[in-house]
């Protein structure tokens, strides 16, 4: 049964998919707190919200994860903005392991 185009941008379904993409990192060990946190502030102002995007998620200490989005009432990320918060994890120091998913389902997942 296929779903009335109104009930499917309701949903976000179909040609009204939004799509996301998942990030899990963390920082070096030997980091301090203060560091940890001038890093946690440097990502989310340089490679999000530069970039139009919005994470949701959280960590503990070394490790952090989220659903990074579009600021946007509705509308996808692309690739590029992937790439964008990729290149920003490449040049960092003192973030010990990274892994930036592919495009998903932001509504529904995978």
């Amino acid at each position: 049964m296929r779903r009335k185009k109104r009930l499917r941008k309701k949903l976000r379904v179909g040609e009204f998919k939004e799509l996301g993409f998942l990030v899990r990192f963390e920082f070096a060990q030997d980091l301090p707190a203060e560091k940890c946190n001038e890093l946690l502030d440097d990502f989310l102002s340089k490679a999000i919200e530069a970039n139009g995007l919005l994470f949701g998620g959280g960590g503990y200490g070394d490790s952090w994860e989220g659903l990074v989005i579009l600021d946007a009432t509705r509308g996808s990320v692309t690739e590029e903005d992937r790439e964008k918060v990729n290149s920003w994890f490449q040049g960092q120091t003192q973030v010990k392991s990274f892994d930036v998913g592919p495009l998903i389902d932001a509504w529904y997942g995978s």
